[in-house]
């Protein structure tokens, strides 16, 4: 019975397209927001799960966020429309919401191989030169 199950449970993930645990290994990227930039502590991650630790060190005392995009554009060459760039006409994986002067947050996401671009799209910021590039390779 259990030889049945554990069959039954591979064919499913297969069915399903998901991949083996090694091939979507986790990752951390550790992204610093400035007052007119965004550091990455690398550019390039396997494809899976990567969570982006972030921290808030611009000197400016202003709130920030970093929103990833999956996108064939340059970092520099986003639309932008009102001071912001508008994300939904990109294809917005997640963001990280509202970090405070000084404060840290993070979150995961699933990426898949391609060219991403992280940005801070509080009004003014994106302009400012807060986006920088991530990619992802298989």
């Amino acid at each position: 019975m259990r030889l049945a199950y554990g069959i039954a449970v591979l064919i499913g993930a297969a069915a399903l397209g998901m991949t083996s645990p090694a091939s979507w290994a986790q990752q951390t990227v550790r992204a610093t927001l400035l007052s007119t930039a965004i550091q990455l502590d690398k550019h390039k991650v396997k494809t899976g799960r990567v969570t982006i630790d972030v921290k808030n060190s611009a000197d400016n005392n202003m709130e920030h966020e970093l929103v990833v995009l999956k996108t064939d554009l340059a970092d520099n060459a986003l639309p932008v429309n009102k001071g912001q760039v508008p994300e939904h006409q990109l294809r917005k994986v997640g963001e990280v919401e509202d970090i405070a002067p000084g404060k840290s947050k993070h979150m995961s996401f699933s990426l898949a191989p391609g060219h991403y671009v992280l940005i801070c799209n509080k009004p003014g910021h994106y302009a400012a030169g807060m986006h920088t590039t991530l990619a992802v390779t298989p």
